[in-house]
């Protein structure tokens, strides 16, 4: 036992017997507190690092202005005959989190894409109790990462750490504002490191913690005991609602990635080889001959793509990407989109019961898109674009309404934003090429498959 740790015992049990011996409640007060120094050190405190750091840490409130429609409100001749005012109906929802200031001299806060998303009006309370309003500078929902800008006045950052250094076992603070609660600070250490798997969420590479994190802390910071940012945190895993000791953040490297990247072009580019991928289900390895849950399987290959060019097939089967394995769709879908672009990564291939290595550099993933009007009048006011990587998890296949014009022939057919068409006229469409080419035929009837939320339904588009 050390001399520091005898000194404590000894000064512990001193208050206990100066307590039964009578001592005043005044005195023992005054002897309870423990004393900032002990045998010539100081008590270990995380306060001067958290009064440097909570500063830069801030509340986020977004409020959503969402149109309320109704089939017999929306029709003229119901609302003059039962006197209703041809008025507009919106519902006002609102969102709270939290966000991290990463550039005091340009008023950069990177926060969570689910915490502004779609937001109108967002509003960024600091630490002193000022309250300015924010520009939203770009989203990227893969990552689940968001950067809004706030006017740089009397602004004081956090500098970004390398995350890749993190360890498990790394003593770490989350900082945020849970159920509302301002400036609330919890610690805990690394639990893990890469998590994924994660339902709902598009690229995940988290850190995991045991760090007390809750409802109101997405897009709060997680530092280290130097007071620099290691992660945003983002989700917990919960049961019931609340916080069990594990929770997710995004790697602060990941995140001053794709931050870059919005401020820059306000958009997130990301690397590709040019395929589509299936996992491996039981009955597929029996098909193919490959042992079961090893590797995910080539559906399809581009058209001179970079998989073409370096010799990729459908049926190919994918067991590792830069020599760690491949067990998923998902986990290729990671390595692709979190490695930079123009890496050049090795892919070991099961053909035929033979095995192949080949290598291939990622380039830029094109996101197709289409206008409605182009394709058919009746879709006039709708743009269409690829399925981002949150809904292919969800294994969707189709094309994104990534946009729909108010009062347009799109949205009086019912169609709205964030809808995925799978199906036209009940052909089953993968992509906006699909698309296009079911679109081509020119047929009287015009009968969508939508997925919206978790609900499936037609549309028919008149």
């Amino acid at each position: 036992m050390s001399s520091f740790t005898r000194t404590l015992l000894a000064t512990a049990f001193a208050l206990g017997l100066g307590a039964a011996a009578g001592v005043s409640l005044t005195q023992h007060a005054a002897n309870a507190a423990l004393p900032p120094v002990v045998d010539g050190q100081a008590l270990p405190s995380l306060a001067p690092m958290i009064e440097r750091i909570t500063p830069a840490v801030v509340n986020i409130s977004s409020r959503t202005h969402t149109r309320v429609r109704d089939p017999f409100l929306d029709d003229p001749v119901f609302r003059r005959f039962f006197g209703v005012p041809n008025m507009p109906r919106e519902r006002v929802e609102q969102s709270l989190g939290s966000g991290v200031i990463v550039d005091a001299g340009k008023g950069y806060v990177l926060t969570n894409n689910h915490v502004v998303q779609g937001a109108d009006d967002i509003s960024v309370t600091l630490a002193d109790g000022r309250t300015l309003k924010a520009k939203l500078v770009g989203t990227d929902p893969d990552t689940d990462v968001a950067v809004i800008q706030i006017p740089a006045e009397n602004l004081k950052a956090v500098t970004l750490a390398d995350s890749t250094r993190l360890r498990v076992g790394d003593f770490v603070v989350a900082i945020g504002n849970p159920f509302g609660l301002n400036q609330t600070v919890t610690s805990g250490i690394v639990s893990a490191l890469g998590r994924s798997g994660l339902r709902g969420l598009g690229y995940q590479n988290f850190i995991q913690t045991d760090a007390s994190i809750n409802p109101g802390n997405s897009g709060g910071a997680l530092v280290n005991l130097n007071g620099e940012l290691v992660g945003i945190n983002t989700a917990i895993f919960s049961p019931s609602g609340g916080n069990v000791g594990i929770g997710f953040a995004i790697p602060s490297t990941l995140a001053g990635d794709v931050m870059q990247q919005l401020i820059k072009t306000g958009t997130v580019k990301r690397g590709s080889l040019g395929i589509e991928a299936q996992s491996i289900t039981p009955d597929i390895a029996q098909m193919l001959g490959v042992p079961a849950g090893r590797g995910t399987v080539i559906t399809h290959v581009q058209a001179d793509s970079v998989a073409e060019n370096a010799g990729l097939h459908t049926g190919d089967v994918i067991v590792s990407l830069n020599g760690k394995p491949v067990n998923s769709e998902q986990e290729l879908h990671n390595a692709e989109g979190l490695l930079p672009i123009g890496s050049e990564v090795e892919l070991k291939l099961l053909r035929d019961g033979r095995e192949i290595t080949t290598k291939a550099q990622l380039t830029v993933r094109e996101s197709a898109t289409a206008v409605g009007q182009n394709l058919d009048p009746r879709l006039g006011g709708a743009q269409f674009a690829e399925l981002g990587e949150r809904q292919r998890q969800r294994g969707l296949r189709g094309v994104l309404i990534s946009q729909v014009g108010e009062g347009s022939r799109a949205e009086s057919n019912g169609l709205r934003n964030g809808d995925v068409v799978v199906a036209v006229n009940q052909v089953d469409i993968r992509n906006v090429e699909d698309l296009k080419a079911v679109a081509k035929r020119q047929s009287r009837q015009l009968l969508l498959t939508v997925v919206r939320g978790q609900s499936a339904f037609f549309v028919l588009c008149e």
